[in-house]
């Protein structure tokens, strides 16, 4: 399967809560199926455009296929959104004087 933009594959709520599951430490297929009320086919494909943006690497154990969080790839992310820091601090200084201003 060809490679999935980083930004593609956080889109998706369902696959950003998995990216938060697994801060915590690794978790098999099974284990990260229960969190969601999906079937586990539904997660397995959310696991796997996960892994083809290289968000998760996928160890296999036995009959388990354990989870691990990359986040080497959200370094794409925060350079794409740095810009806009600067942008967001300005706008929320601005909104901070005006509240200053009317509650003196």
């Amino acid at each position: 399967m060809a490679a999935v933009d980083v930004f593609s594959a956080l889109a998706n709520p369902v696959r950003r809560k998995l990216l938060e599951v697994l801060k915590a430490g690794p978790r098999s297929a099974g284990d990260l199926a229960g969190e969601f009320e999906l079937s586990r086919p539904a997660v397995s494909e959310h696991l796997t455009v996960l892994k083809n943006a290289r968000l998760v690497r996928e160890e296999p154990q036995g009959r388990h296929r354990y989870y691990h969080l990359a986040a080497e790839p959200l370094a794409e992310v925060g350079e794409w959104l740095h810009p806009f820091e600067h942008y967001w601090r300005a706008r929320m200084g601005a909104l901070r004087d005006l509240i200053d201003e009317e509650n003196p």
